[in-house]
């Protein structure tokens, strides 16, 4: 395989590796030191760590960004590859590691170094996957931030199989059986997590169909949640409600009901409903109406207000009155309703146009032994053979 013969070769170019060459345990001899020159080790390789995110930064404006990913990572490696080797020769541990570690071909230490390579290429890959997805797609109006992402997971996933699988090689491991335990697992798992992975591919379906992106105004189901969305995974969606609440709805429940984007088209419809009295002129409300809401700052001028006749109720004859709104958000419909309210009323106190509140007229009739004054009783006649 070709993760073997890449072992072979480094065991070739290698010379004999001898446990106790750095000779720490000879210079320090006492369990007290021994104790704080691990500690050392330690510090130094979590500081190493540390230090590598400036590090990067630094190295990628001095340099270049492919540079970074070069060295940083390896610079990483190879301080806690000597920690740990500093810690084992410091407790004379290293000979009881190489020979746990040991193998007949002797290739154990060629086979972790390449190993460690592959690892290490791993993760530079990625990074310059990312560097070049933000390069190509990271202004275009045409890709989503969320589509982004998932494109770079996607990406980062195949190649981290592609790095375990050549590992196994390496490690000369069976991946025939693996595979057929992997397919069993496989089947097992989904069949247990079908939520999950229903979720999952709704995730996909979202990503392509781009029903909504990140800062829109969403509403799910007839009466479900309604918010901005502040992230979107490949497993849920995070709507910040208008009341402050972050909710997370599963992406599945997302795909299988009714979504309502307010933000998508930019602009936003609202109606507002008023009664005017039946003895009112319905004609000259109406024109009082558009011309209230025309005059408010958050009505557009196209679309025009609009203001139609819908329906008689008990006590008026109901309008309603419509406009549209840009840049649509709650904060912005909920002050251009209150404007609009405000605006037709005065309007019509203004002209003399009654908006009337429901009223309930009560009369009587002389019927079934009731006087024709409500609520009296009609006499009623003694009956015969009474007191004598």
């Amino acid at each position: 395989m070709l993760g073997g013969e890449a072992a072979a070769v480094v065991a070739g170019m290698l010379p004999v590796v001898d446990a106790g060459m750095l000779g720490v345990d000879e210079v320090v001899t006492t369990r007290r030191g021994k104790a704080i020159v691990s500690v050392l080790a330690l510090a130094a390789a979590i500081g190493a760590a540390v230090l590598a995110r400036r590090g990067r930064d630094w190295i990628a404006d001095r340099f270049r960004p492919s540079v970074a990913d070069v060295v940083v990572p390896i610079g990483v490696l190879a301080v806690f590859a000597a920690a740990v080797t500093v810690i084992l020769d410091a407790w004379e541990l290293s000979n009881d590691v190489l020979n746990v570690l040991g193998t007949p071909d002797g290739r154990t230490v060629p086979k972790l170094m390449v190993t460690g390579i592959i690892v290490v290429g791993g993760y530079v890959l990625t990074s310059a996957i990312r560097r070049l997805l933000d390069d190509l797609i990271g202004n275009s109006d045409a890709v989503t931030e969320h589509q982004r992402e998932v494109t770079f997971r996607l990406s980062q996933l195949v190649v981290w199989i592609l790095a375990v699988i050549t590992v196994l090689g390496v490690w000369q491991v069976n991946l025939e059986g693996l595979l057929i335990g992997a397919g069993f697992l496989g089947i097992v798992v989904g069949m247990a997590a079908r939520q999950t992975l229903g979720a999952l591919l709704a995730g996909f379906v979202l990503m392509l169909s781009r029903p909504f992106e990140i800062g829109d105004w969403i509403e799910i189901g007839p009466d479900g949640q309604e918010g901005i969305v502040k992230d979107i995974t490949m497993m849920n969606t995070r709507i910040q409600t208008f009341d402050g609440e972050y909710v997370m709805v599963p992406n599945d429940v997302i795909g299988s009901q009714s979504l309502t984007n307010r933000s998508r088209k930019g602009r936003l419809r609202l109606e507002i409903e008023v009664g005017v009295d039946y003895d009112a002129d319905v004609d000259r409300a109406v024109e009082l109406a558009d011309d209230a809401v025309d005059d408010i700052e958050e009505s557009l001028d196209v679309p025009s207000p609009e203001t139609v006749i819908k329906h008689f109720a008990d006590s008026s004859v109901v309008l309603g009155v419509r406009f549209w709104i840009d840049n649509p958000s709650a904060r912005r419909r909920w002050r251009a309703r209150t404007a609009a309210i405000s605006a037709v009323k005065n309007a019509f106190e203004e002209a003399g146009i009654t908006i009337p509140f429901p009223q309930r007229t009560v009369g009587g009739r002389e019927d079934g032994g009731r006087d024709a004054a409500i609520g009296s009783e009609a006499p009623v006649p003694e009956a015969a053979g009474g007191d004598e």
